[in-house]
């Protein structure tokens, strides 16, 4: 989507954070949480923190990584309500989810499978199949 797109549904998108992240106990998190997800949702090829930050006009390099990769919050909570929601508006009849973890392998002069959350790990999707 491209910035004047994703501005329009903002209030939208604020309550869907509101709802999403209402376990996260720091109103400071909860913001960055805001303005992460609608980083996610503009064009462009690199979904990272810098240039996420650098499309964003509130974009704050800074305080999204700490939000992403520093700030103790627990996924868990969130990670359901984003369930709920997703089975309240598809109604799957299945869930496939790929446990599949792949160990990084450093080769000369590369690393494979480097972008896991947890050192050492690549995590793999969870999909939800519609009706």
């Amino acid at each position: 989507m491209r910035l004047g797109e994703v501005e329009r549904l903002r209030s939208e998108l604020a309550e869907f954070v509101a709802d999403v992240f209402a376990s996260v106990p720091r109103s400071d998190q909860r913001r960055w949480s805001d303005c992460y997800i609608r980083g996610l949702m503009l064009d462009g090829r690199r979904k990272s923190i810098q240039p996420m930050a650098e499309r964003l006009p509130d974009g704050n390099m800074q305080a999204l990584q700490q939000f992403v990769n520093q700030s103790p919050w627990d996924e868990t909570p969130v990670r359901r309500r984003i369930a709920e929601r997703l089975t309240e508006a598809v109604d799957p009849v299945a869930w496939v989810i790929d446990d599949a973890s792949f160990p990084e392998c450093e080769l000369p002069g590369r690393r494979v499978g480097a972008r896991g959350q947890r050192p050492g790990i690549v995590s793999a999707p969870v999909a939800a199949v519609p009706a």
